[in-house]
């Protein structure tokens, strides 16, 4: 499978903690969305879910993700991505749910009760919008 590549304009956006909303299916194929936090690393989208979330349901059963990242102050500009988790892990310890809460601008995630899973979307396809399409 390939790749898109990520341009330098396009990951400086990527990395920005800017507003985000995720899509899944659910079962009867129907899309829902649900803002949310995310951030780049490497090459791959970081997500964290509660695990008590219909979405992670969704995500466990039809691994098919997209998210639209809006800049910050300008939601002209705006990249949709869309992916496949290819990886779910518990976060016991909730270090992942605190590196986006830190991306965030917080010091550490605040509800400490609730089990949280990370998941890991590799990107399959992009579409800019606004200052983020390329030149």
């Amino acid at each position: 499978m390939t790749h898109p590549e990520l341009t330098d304009d396009l990951r400086a956006l990527l990395v920005a903690p800017n507003p985000a909303v995720m899509a899944t299916l659910r079962r009867d194929g129907a899309p829902v969305t649900v803002a949310t936090w995310y951030r780049l690393v490497d090459d791959r989208i970081h997500l964290n879910l509660d695990a008590g979330r219909v979405r992670l349901q969704h995500l466990r059963r039809d691994p098919r993700v997209a998210l639209t990242v809006l800049a910050a102050g300008d939601w002209y500009t705006h990249v949709s991505v869309r992916g496949r988790v290819v990886e779910i892990a518990d976060d016991p310890d909730l270090t992942g749910i605190d590196a986006l809460a830190r991306h965030y601008g917080l010091e550490r995630y605040h509800n400490r009760e609730r089990a949280r899973v990370d998941a890991w979307v590799e990107i399959e396809r992009v579409h800019t919008w606004g200052d983020a399409r390329p030149s």
